[in-house]
């Protein structure tokens, strides 16, 4: 609204155009939305901070963090997710949630996509040169996921620190998946037969059906965290994980529940034979030189008698 929102028109056009982004992202709800509620919005305005997003790659502003995610059976950890993070000039380090949708939405996350690839794929060549030996998780994006050379591109990658296929487990969101399922299981079983692992994200909050679940090479299914926040109080809860995991089993995957936060959680998630855990209960996101640290305090506790 002029002029309480903005004094000029390039500002204030700016502004409508991230309201209209927005309303696109939540199918079904048609509503006003006001300037305040408007993803990047910025005291420079949203242009300025569109502007600089579009150099935050070139000005090395990106950076990665790594989740621990945890074994139940033995406890050691097996492997970790790397997520992006952006440190702007001004405002410090971004949310994903308010980036990463314009990255999409601008195909920059072509390019960023393939840095994190990069960056993620140097630093387990790093850790394993220190005797650290872990599987890396990485996200992809539709956009970057549907480029027809990203296998080659990740194999470069791959290539040049001498790693394995197997020792990455590439991430792709169920909603991602199922919007060209036929696409979708052609470029999994190109990474399949070039060796990578393949998780489904946010498995249960989509459209999956199981015609196309026994047809996708995957090897690993994410529980979604509003199962795991509700196990321990809903029984509709606790059936949908215990199902999931049944299905794995049956199926041959491996079963991750994200956002696990209290000890009673990992507790029901370990009885509901989940395989592997992932949260704040375990850990937050940290730099890579903590994460060393952090895993060798996890052995040391699982070699105390108990």
């Amino acid at each position: 609204m002029y002029p309480d929102d903005a004094q000029d028109a390039e500002t204030l056009l700016g502004a409508a155009l991230q309201a209209q982004r927005l309303a696109r992202s939540q199918t079904g709800q048609q509503r006003l939305l006001l300037r305040h509620e408007i993803l990047g919005h910025t005291n420079g305005g949203t242009l300025s901070f569109e502007a600089h997003l579009q150099q935050a790659l070139q000005r090395d502003e990106f950076f990665l963090v790594y989740q621990p995610q945890q074994h139940l059976a033995d406890g050691h950890i097996s492997a970790v997710e790397a997520l992006l993070r952006w440190r702007h000039a001004s405002r410090g380090v971004v949310s994903p949630a308010e980036f990463i949708p314009l990255l999409e939405e601008s195909g920059q996350i072509v390019d960023v996509g393939d840095w994190v690839i990069g960056e993620a794929c140097r630093q387990l060549a790093e850790w394993q040169r220190a005797g650290l030996h872990l599987r890396m998780s990485i996200n992809l994006s539709a956009v970057q996921f549907n480029q027809p050379d990203f296998p080659q591109r990740i194999m470069e990658h791959v290539n040049a620190y001498r790693l394995l296929p197997k020792q990455l487990e590439l991430e792709i969101t169920e909603s991602a998946a199922m919007g060209h399922p036929e696409q979708t299981l052609k470029m999994l079983l190109e990474l399949k037969d070039l060796g990578f692992s393949i998780a489904i994200d946010d498995f249960g909050t989509g459209h999956s059906t199981f015609n196309y679940l026994l047809r996708f090479p995957i090897d690993t299914l994410k529980i979604d965290r509003s199962f795991t926040n509700s196990v321990t109080e809903e029984r509709s809860s606790r059936t949908i994980v215990r199902s999931l995991t049944t299905l794995s089993q049956g199926l041959g995957f491996k079963t991750i529940a994200e956002g696990v936060e209290t000890q009673r959680q990992r507790d029901y998630l370990e009885a509901l034979d989940v395989d592997e855990i992932q949260g704040f209960w375990l850990a937050k996101p940290m730099t890579a030189d903590r994460l060393g640290t952090f895993v060798a305090s996890i052995g040391r506790r699982l070699c105390q008698p108990r």
